[in-house]
């Protein structure tokens, strides 16, 4: 008995020491009690005032679904009974096979059980009793519970009815056949090779999520954790303590713009994605939350905080000002007017020199000087059939060579005619010669090529009759014209 009891605390020991778990099938178990008999001789079941007989084993067990299982168990022990005058004692190892139905999942701390099965037993040869040494047993049945201890451990308590196929082993035979009562409490405990594809602690069997990556923490069904219940798994979550959406990856998006909270300058309000989920009521590209100047018109440039350029910073919004790169006052819409004279330098073909409106910002030619201009025209004069100027013609060119220095902004255009004597072709032609044959001495003079222009006529717009030769005199003429035009 001591050996058994040595064997039962050694295994004890080992069992807890061991990280096994409920979902491994194997069960290997421990009991020690008592026996009890019922025979020809009397019934000792459940008395307590007769002899105590010690019983210990093992046993091992086979899961088979969530409810049943399949055990053996292996017993040795000591029947008897002794009540004067009668008494027997036998020593004896039984071997069972039972079917044993869980009452409740394997989920519960206490597992109440029933059982059925048959089995053997085997006595220590009695040649005064019998000589025969095994006894079947037909059935045993019983009941007991598993107390879970630790996730492997079990305490087992447990009653075992064996029904006796023999009558004579109590050396009585009469009208019973012996029956025994076994009352055992042990310990017990979960092993074998537990399958878990995916390494995650909860085997195949149990594991509603087999595909598990590496490393993720899962709950009991196998799952990866998702501790905000949003259908994100916490290792994909971006927010695994609030609840969110698969879009977002389980980050939640209160005023439903797109943009989780968590990257939303304005998470109560619907925005832009190129704003951080803030909105922009004037459409200038600076959120609302910035703007200084919330009321921009469409299309106006605005700086960081949402106001209109004004790049001069005269007061006057790029978009509105007709000068943006220089200051001017608003009454001249933001450009400058440097002689003063109305005409902003934009406009001001003579920016520096006060001018009329009517010569875009140049002085008028006095009418004095117009008229010399005028009379300097009439005075010039070509050799015949020819565009070669007289000489008398070049100081007349000169005194306009000094009118044009001193007015440097005006222009002049210079028209040619012929009278009517010659052909139309060679009239035109001529005329426009006479016309290059100016030009090209004020140039040889100083004066800009671009403030000359020329234009032949030929015998059209006479000024006198060209049947007379004092009229036909008149029509071969040059006339100057000032203007302000570039």
């Amino acid at each position: 008995m001591k050996k058994i009891l040595l064997l039962f605390t050694c295994l004890a020991i080992f069992s807890i020491s061991q990280a096994q778990t409920q979902d491994k099938k194997w069960n290997f178990g421990l009991q020690g009690g008592l026996t009890q008999y019922n025979g020809d001789l009397g019934n000792d079941f459940y008395k307590t005032d007769m002899a105590a007989y010690g019983v210990g084993g093992i046993s091992l067990s086979r899961y088979i679904t969530s409810h049943f299982d399949l055990s053996l168990s292996v017993m040795k022990g000591t029947v008897g009974f002794s009540r004067y005058p009668d008494h027997f004692r036998g020593e004896f190892t039984s071997a069972l096979i039972n079917f044993r139905f869980n009452i409740v999942a394997a989920r519960y701390s206490v597992r109440p059980y029933i059982f059925v099965g048959a089995g053997a037993m085997l006595f220590d040869k009695n040649i005064e009793i019998s000589s025969k040494k095994v006894d079947y047993v037909a059935p045993s049945f019983g009941a007991g519970a598993n107390f879970r201890l630790t996730p492997t451990l079990m305490l087992n308590i447990q009653e075992t009815f064996m029904y006796s196929s023999a009558d004579n082993r109590d050396g009585v035979v009469k009208s019973e056949n012996d029956m025994y009562l076994l009352h055992t409490v042990g310990l017990s405990f979960n092993f074998g090779k537990k399958h878990d594809a995916d390494n995650d602690g909860v085997n195949d069997r149990s594991d509603k999520c087999a595909n598990t990556p590496p490393g993720v923490a899962v709950d009991k069904s196998g799952c990866a954790m998702d501790k905000d219940n949003d259908g994100v798994a916490d290792y994909m979550d971006v927010c695994p303590d609030v609840a969110g959406t698969e879009e977002l990856r389980g980050c939640p998006d209160a005023d439903g713009d797109g943009i989780s909270d968590k990257d939303d300058r304005c998470p109560n309000i619907i925005g832009s994605l190129a704003l951080m989920g803030c909105p922009d009521a004037d459409g200038d590209g600076v959120a609302d939350l910035d703007d200084n100047c919330p009321d921009t018109k469409a299309g106006y440039n605005v700086n960081a905080v949402g106001c209109p350029l004004d790049k001069d910073n005269d007061g006057i919004v790029d978009e509105e000002d007709r000068c943006p790169d220089v200051a001017g006052p608003a009454s001249l819409v933001g450009c400058p007017d440097t002689d003063g004279d109305g005409v902003v330098d934009l406009d001001d073909l003579c920016p520096e020199i006060i001018g009329t409106l009517t010569n875009q910002g140049c002085p008028e030619i006095p009418k004095e000087v117009e008229v010399k201009i005028t009379q300097i025209a009439s005075k010039l004069f070509f050799e015949l059939n020819s565009d070669v100027l007289e000489v008398a013609s070049l100081e007349q060119l000169n005194e306009l060579v000094k009118i044009l220095k001193e007015y440097p902004t005006a222009n002049l255009q210079i028209d040619g005619y012929t009278d009517s004597q010659g052909t139309d072709e060679y009239n035109q032609m001529l005329s426009q010669k006479r016309t290059e044959s100016v030009k090209t001495y004020l140039m040889g003079k100083g004066i800009m090529e671009s403030r000359l222009t020329t234009t032949g006529h030929g015998e059209n717009n006479p000024i006198a009759d060209n049947s007379t030769s004092a009229g036909r005199a008149k029509n071969r003429r040059v006339e100057f014209k000032t203007s302000y035009r570039y």
